[in-house]
């Protein structure tokens, strides 16, 4: 095999306006196109991770939400157990007040009645004895008769 200078310049002229060719019409526009991909590649990623940093802060506000609902709810919950037991004991201060209050009521309907059943039996008793009296004094019998009215008036005292 020989070689042969004149195919090899033509192959290196071929080769050379081939080369002109695809840059001109194929490498232009592939490499623009190429450029396009990876400007959209970036824009993506850069999207992506503004996204990412986005949910991140979102789900930290939606955390500190949480825990701020968390310390109302218990805040709300004590406040409500304070007042439910103040409430229970106001409740039980008056009802023992009020129990308190009918007892005195009580005692001293109580003393009225006995004051009053002692009063009427003092008058009754009074009224009682003058009437043995004005009947002693109206028979002037001996000491038996006397007896005899005497518990004759116990009994009707007695009956009443």
């Amino acid at each position: 095999m020989a070689w042969h200078w004149e195919s090899t310049v033509y192959a290196i002229i071929a080769f050379g306006i081939l080369y002109w060719l695809l840059s001109k019409y194929a490498f232009g526009p592939l490499f623009g196109i190429m450029e396009q991909r990876r400007q959209m590649v970036l824009e993506q990623m850069n999207s992506a991770e503004s996204s990412r940093q986005e949910a991140q802060q979102q789900m930290e506000e939606q955390k500190a939400a949480l825990e701020q609902a968390r310390k109302e709810a218990y805040a709300i919950i004590e406040q409500a157990r304070v007042t439910s037991t103040k409430t229970a004991e106001e409740i039980v201060t008056a009802a023992k007040s009020e129990a308190a209050r009918l007892k005195e009521d009580a005692l001293s309907d109580i003393s009225n009645e006995k004051n009053k059943a002692i009063e009427a039996l003092r008058s009754e008793v009074g009224g009682i004895s003058v009437q043995i009296a004005s009947k002693i004094i109206e028979k002037q019998v001996d000491e038996k008769s006397q007896e005899q009215i005497i518990d004759q008036y116990l009994k009707e005292v007695g009956s009443k």
